[in-house]
């Protein structure tokens, strides 16, 4: 067969062997006649007949089908190449792989299929010579085409020896591998990927459950290497209670049932610890949609978690805020309600010298008075907790402030005996601030420490300037502070013992009063703090403030004044307004007492009713009535009464919102019940004599 191997260029290399031919022109030229013709024949025959003829011709038939299944073969490249490495023949297959023509190739190098690389590389020479000393050479690489695209190539060389031994050439069988080496290359990329990826934990399940696979990621949120973990079941990341009811089984299932499982819930660390985990588990199936195995994946969603139920909390507890704060409001407003024609009750009392030193009277003044001061904490510490309120800042002398307090806590000292001081500059002490909330920190102050002082008990307020700040000491002689509740004692609700003897409780306080004071004092810049040597031994409340600049300040002096004044009052038409019938006549009797000329009503048609025959020029107005509420009446009042009528509103509620929507509705003030009789009457003459109605 080796002579049929060989080729000139541009031949296929596999034609047909020549066989010898009759030699029919030698009997033409010694002129045989007929009979020798067919002697010879009958030669011919002979020779045909002979045994050794058929062996010939199967060797012309297997190399014609060699031939014939080369040139027919189109997924492999066949060809020879000679001891140099020149290409001698192409099949087909090599044509459609390779992207040459016989005519093309033959010839040429079989360099020509390698990367620049490979050639400086001198694995042409290489291959050669591997196939030479071993008979066969095989190998796996990168090849180019004609157009110069890249595949990627099984190369099987055989060396081709004649019968002598000697080396006739090589032959070359290629086949392209490209999309088993893009697949191959796939999966390990993927294979890559999975093992690096650290957030989420990939691994494969076998079809009963136990781990096949581990990544980097499995073992940073589960914990365990890829030794400790691989052939053990899954369940080993699922908390005892889950085990019991059969969780990992029932997610097998569904996974195996739907294709795929999802699920949120807490697994296991391999230290005990706990995470909350997102799993996902998708079934695995081979072309014949047998189950293999389960591919899971894990996400370690701890602070999402921990997010979500902050963020609940968050909103349950601002919910629980807006429901508390309604409620305060509410609160305060049933508690003032009562308290509006109580507070009256007394004031009329005082103004006609009634009771004028008669202890009963006395008692009632002050628990009402105390009970007022509650009610303002109550709704105080919730709006200031919520940043509420808004200060209103002013050049204030401290000492007034302090003289507020003192005025505010004065019936406590009274009731039980104490004996109180105050150190002072006799200068200005300013601070940048709100008067009010300043007077509000001093009377809980010195509230505080009068019902935690024993009867005939020591109280002081000393006062100075020590360069930019100033300072207020509250000192006390009374229960004193244990170590446990002095870093507390300013936290809301927080309450120490009322009393040194073990008997009842002194009454009074909810926890807020102190927890108002810091919020307060804070809010102007400041600090303050408590100090006790212990139980027994007295408090001391130190409040420092940034000072302020001296100016030229108010009258100084005594803030405490009797109720009312000798001021000349100029009769005014007054109309009441209100549907508690105790807290509309007190009102409506004292106003009358003063000189004015009042009506009253209980409800909006009343009052409408009555400005047919009556044209107030000032109307005080309950805001929550029946039926027609107190803003709707401003309106129609504003319509209907003849002449310019200035409005006061009288209300439980007091918040921000309130006194808008009071101002929305056409009010010129809005006063919180229980309303003081100096403070209305103040509020008249204000409206009055000074401005003209809205």
């Amino acid at each position: 067969m080796s002579r049929n191997l060989g080729c000139e260029a541009g031949s296929t290399g596999y034609d047909a062997p020549v066989l010898s031919q009759p030699p029919t022109a030698s009997r033409a030229a010694t002129g045989e006649t007929d009979d020798s013709a067919a002697l010879h024949r009958a030669r011919v025959d002979s020779e045909i007949r002979d045994p050794l003829l058929p062996a010939t011709r199967r060797v012309v038939a297997s190399e014609e089908l060699f031939r014939l299944l080369v040139t027919s073969v189109r997924d492999y490249a066949i060809f020879m190449l000679d001891p140099e490495g020149h290409v001698a023949t192409w099949n087909p297959g090599a044509e459609r792989l390779k992207g040459y023509t016989a005519e093309d190739i033959i010839g040429r190098h079989f360099s020509t299929f390698y990367p620049d690389e490979d050639i400086r590389a001198g694995k042409c020479e290489y291959e050669l010579a591997g196939a030479i000393a071993t008979g066969r050479f095989e190998d796996e690489g990168w090849r180019i085409r004609k157009d110069g695209s890249r595949f990627w190539a099984n190369v099987v060389i055989t060396a081709v020896h004649d019968r002598t031994g000697r080396l006739i050439g090589f032959a070359k069988i290629t086949r392209d591998l490209s999309d088993r080496k893009q697949a191959e290359d796939e999966r390990e990329r993927f294979r890559m990927f999975i093992e690096s990826v650290q957030d989420y934990a990939m691994f494969i399940l076998g079809p009963t459950g136990r781990v096949e696979s581990w990544n980097l990621g499995a073992e940073r949120i589960h914990g365990y290497r890829a030794s400790e973990i691989v052939g053990q079941h899954f369940s080993v990341f699922y908390p005892e209670d889950d085990i019991r009811v059969g969780t990992c089984e029932l997610e097998l299932e569904a996974a195996a049932r739907d294709g795929r499982f999802e699920d949120e819930g807490w697994r296991l660390r391999s230290d005990g610890t706990q995470f909350w985990a997102n799993v996902v588990i998708t079934a695995i199936r081979d072309d014949s949609r047998r189950l293999v195995g389960f591919a899971k994946v894990t996400r370690d969603l701890t602070e999402r978690r921990r997010a979500e139920d902050e963020r609940t909390a968050r909103i349950a507890a601002e919910r629980a805020v807006q429901a508390k704060d309604e409620f305060l409001a509410m609160l305060g407003h049933e508690l003032r309600n009562p308290l509006a024609p109580i507070v009256t009750a007394l004031q009329l009392l005082k103004l006609r010298g009634e009771m004028r030193g008669v202890r009963e009277y006395q008692v009632i003044e002050r628990q009402v008075q105390f009970m007022l001061h509650l009610v303002d904490d109550l709704l105080d510490v919730s709006r200031v907790s919520r940043g509420k309120v808004a200060l209103k800042k002013t050049a204030v002398d401290l000492r007034d402030s302090i003289a507020r307090g003192v005025e505010i806590a004065s019936p406590l000292f009274d009731h039980k005996g104490h004996h109180f001081e105050i150190q002072a500059p006799s200068y200005p002490v300013m601070v940048d601030g709100d008067e009010a909330r300043l007077s509000q920190i001093f009377a809980n102050l010195l509230t505080n420490a009068a019902k935690y002082t024993d009867p005939a008990g020591h109280i002081s307020v000393i006062v100075w300037q020590d360069q930019a700040e100033v300072v207020v000491e509250v000192r006390d002689d009374g229960m004193g502070l244990t170590p446990e509740l002095q870093p507390r004692v300013f936290d809301l609700f927080v309450q120490g013992p009322q009393s040194t003897d073990g008997g009842a409780a002194a009454p009074g306080g909810l926890g807020i009063g102190l927890a108002l004071v810091r919020s307060l004092v804070q809010l102007h810049g400041g600090q303050v703090e408590a100090r006790s040597d212990g139980p027994g031994q007295g408090s001391t409340f130190v409040v420092r403030l940034p000072a302020g600049q001296r100016i030229a300040p108010r009258r100084a002096g005594d803030r405490i004044s009797a109720a009312f004044s000798s001021t000349a009052v100029t009769a005014r038409r007054i109309l009441v307004v209100d549907d508690n019938e105790d807290a509309r006549m007190l009102l409506a009797d004292i106003l009358g007492a003063l000189g004015h000329s009042v009506r009253d009503a209980g409800d909006a048609t009343e009052a409408l009713a009555v400005i047919r025959e009556f044209s107030p020029e000032v109307a005080v107005l309950d805001i929550g009535l029946p039926g027609i509420d107190g803003y709707e009446l401003a309106v129609e009042l504003r319509k209907q009464v003849p002449g310019p009528v200035w409005l006061i509103a009288v209300s439980g509620y007091g918040a921000p919102a309130d006194l808008a929507r009071g101002q929305a509705a056409g009010f010129d003030r809005h006063l919180v019940k229980p309303v003081e009789i100096r403070r209305l009457i103040d509020t008249l003459a204000e409206l009055t004599e000074r401005s003209e109605p809205t």
